[in-house]
């Protein structure tokens, strides 16, 4: 056991999709589960630890806090934290450092989130300050857009094709359909992805994540209280949130539009390579180690990218370890096996904590339909906006 190991003692999911609830509701349904699954009252719950969302008022804002609320003051202490994408493991990261500093014995982590249709945009109003309206508003650059352009350089480095990418969807959906809380259960195959509509050449629509609503939740506690109740629980061995380590002279550079001696050479490094791998750092394992893991999916490609971000293959390699089975379920390192982003959709405060649940789930031996056998290492990865690294490290 490690130095920094905290107990997961529960896990709690409300299913993905598009319900028109308020958030609040799918964010206390996964709490309830959570408890539930961990044998915890509520009143017991310490620490809440709540991931933020933008798209839902103030209550988003402050989801710590608004979740205490809706599931009974209690007299918990509360934090809210906001990543974007990563605001599920920032949150997770908040409970489990108050945990291992001694102040706490049970946390509650909770994210959910009600999402519009169509793609997720920055809130309206001049933001000429914010470079992801800058993205938007002055470039079109929509999130298909970006997703599409690492999807042509993986084509253009390594010769991936859209088949490739076409069977990424495929090896997801067929996972998803055993996920009880997946909002997309239904087979596809490569024809019928290649013949869905262009969004953003080369992407079709079934290769690019929805928006969804969902909630997830964990029950952490520090290892000596679950020793007390007589548990051998999952153990979080990691957590990961580096930002990028390249010096902002590279992006700031004085009169780059007109003066060719400020060019520079972009760093040779690689931000989501960095994120899992701080992660084994800490944890004192490697990819070598793993049983499973799961990646954010908001394409098809991206997916591939991961692979060799996370260190389960060599740059370039991501095609051939798909082709060959190694990331299915009974290959050798099976990736996404809750059916990912795929399968759920994107509700961005839960979706970090229901990558450790679905981990958790496999750890166990729980995931009924599409059990990783004999799973007891495995990692998350996602990567929220503006240089946010998101990645959990969990082990029986």
């Amino acid at each position: 056991m490690g130095a920094h190991d905290v107990a997961v003692l529960g896990v709690g999911m409300h299913p993905w999709g598009k319900w028109g609830r308020n958030f609040v509701e799918y964010g206390v349904a996964a709490a309830r589960d959570a408890l539930r699954d961990a044998g915890i009252d509520w009143s017991q719950v310490q620490f809440v630890s709540g991931a933020d969302t933008m798209r839902n008022g103030y209550p988003g804002y402050v989801s710590g806090a608004t979740f205490a609320q809706a599931l009974g003051w209690n007299g918990a202490r509360v934090a809210s934290s906001y990543a974007a994408c990563a605001s599920g493991v920032t949150a997770i990261e908040a409970a489990r450092t108050r945990i291992l500093a001694g102040l706490c014995d049970v946390a509650l982590v909770v994210g959910a989130d009600t999402t519009p249709k169509g793609f997720l945009a920055p809130n309206a109003g001049d933001r000429p300050t914010d470079p992801d309206w800058l993205r938007f508003r002055l470039i079109g650059a929509t999130n298909p857009t970006y997703f599409a352009l690492a999807a042509r350089r993986r084509m253009d480095l390594y010769g991936a094709t859209s088949t490739d990418f076409a069977k990424v969807k495929v090896k997801n959906a067929t996972n998803g359909l055993a996920n009880p809380n997946a909002r997309y259960k239904k087979a596809v195959t490569v024809e019928d992805i290649l013949a869905s509509p262009v969004v953003a050449d080369p992407l079709h629509l079934l290769e690019i994540c929805a928006t969804s609503d969902g909630g997830a939740a964990l029950v952490l506690t520090s290892m000596e209280y679950a020793k007390k109740l007589g548990k051998a629980p999952v153990r979080v061995a990691a957590v990961s949130t580096v930002t990028p380590s390249y010096p902002n002279t590279i992006i700031d550079l004085p009169d780059i539009a007109t003066d060719s001696s400020a060019v520079v050479a972009p760093p040779d490094f690689r931000f989501k390579a960095s994120i899992a791998h701080a992660a084994y750092e800490e944890a004192g394992v490697g990819p070598e180690d793993l049983s499973l893991a799961e990646v954010y999916d908001l394409s098809t490609a991206l997916e591939l990218d991961w692979y060799e971000d996370i260190g389960i293959c060599g740059a370039g390699d991501a095609e051939k370890l798909l082709n060959d089975g190694a990331t299915h379920i009974g290959g050798r390192i099976p990736v996404n096996p809750s059916g990912g982003l795929a399968c759920f959709g994107e509700a961005v405060p839960a979706q970090a904590i229901a990558q450790v649940c679905e981990i958790t789930w496999q750890l166990r031996g729980q995931a009924t339909g599409r059990q990783v056998e004999g799973a007891t290492t495995g990692i998350t990865a996602n990567q929220g906006l503006f240089g946010h690294g998101s990645s959990v490290l969990l082990t029986t």
